[in-house]
């Protein structure tokens, strides 16, 4: 059986491990902090594969940022990394089999492999953290358009310049439904230094301003969904990351499916959370091996 030795890189922390074809972690999954220059990162990765490379049949690696068609290097500019890093080259790290997938792709394919969209063909994975992502698949395969970049939820969702993207432009969907758009929430509806936080506990608490600004929170979220469900028309959309654990599912899957045009959707909690990236790349590479 072909194993991998599988990474997941994030602005502060990086995990590895090794799974197999049965999406088995070999062993433990060793977390550490991510270096701060994109040449610490690249000596950090050879180290680790160095010391793995005799027991692996090729290395996978899910990072932010659009991959290229050929799952071999960073098209686009990644904000919560050092400089330069989409310029590294990960294919010299190793003469074994190297395959890059942008996080939320490989996370969204680990969701329809094994996870919360198995035995579907057509699913939305959307990851709503402290800014959204996205893994879609069409009749089984990875949407991943001409270039690589497909499945950026950078799309408008207002017109008042009301709330300014990470990406640059105005009032993209992640700011009205993630985290830190909570947060935004919080400041309107309960007070300015309020945050996400104060939300989560402010509902236990049943304060009617937490109530208010979750409310409004989670029917821009509803709005998002008739969008993908209208545009993608998946069997399953499932929710992970960070804010996923608050959302009423079964209220909000009978509202989407009120108001799509399409045939009904199921609205459902991801299986993976933290290890999803490191098992969906792990899985797209062995298949390619095969």
């Amino acid at each position: 059986m072909k194993k991998v030795l599988a990474f997941d890189i994030g602005g502060t922390k990086i995990a590895y491990a090794i799974i197999d074809e049965s999406g088995n972690f070999i062993n433990e999954i060793i977390k550490v902090t991510t270096p701060k220059t994109s040449n610490g990162i690249y000596e950090l990765l050879k180290t680790v594969i160095k010391g793995s490379e005799d027991e692996i049949d090729g290395v996978a690696i899910a990072t932010a940022g659009a991959i290229n068609n050929e799952n071999n290097k960073i098209i686009s500019h990644v904000g919560n990394l050092p400089e330069k890093y989409n310029e590294l080259d990960f294919t010299s790290l190793t003469s074994k089999p190297i395959f890059l997938e942008n996080d939320a792709n490989a996370a969204g394919w680990a969701e329809f492999k094994l996870g919360s969209a198995k035995g579907t063909q057509n699913a939305v994975v959307l990851t709503l953290g402290t800014g959204v992502g996205s893994g879609i698949i069409v009749n089984g395969k990875l949407l991943k358009g001409k270039s690589g970049s497909a499945g950026e939820m950078h799309v408008r969702f207002g017109f008042g310049h009301n709330r300014k993207c990470t990406c640059g432009l105005w009032d993209c969907l992640e700011t009205y439904v993630s985290g830190n758009a909570l947060t935004t929430d919080a400041q309107i509806y309960m007070s300015p230094d309020a945050t996400s936080y104060d939300v989560i506990r402010g509902l236990k608490e049943n304060n009617q301003k937490a109530q208010a600004a979750f409310d409004h929170w989670q029917e821009c979220l509803e709005n998002a969904l008739v969008m993908v469900c209208n545009l993608f028309d998946p069997e399953v959309v499932v929710l992970s990351g960070s804010m996923a654990q608050f959302v009423e599912y079964d209220k909000l899957q009978k509202e989407v499916n009120q108001d799509i045009l399409t045939q009904p959707t199921e609205l459902k909690l991801a299986k993976f959370e933290n290890n999803a990236g490191m098992l969906g790349v792990a899985l797209l590479l062995l298949e390619r091996l095969k």
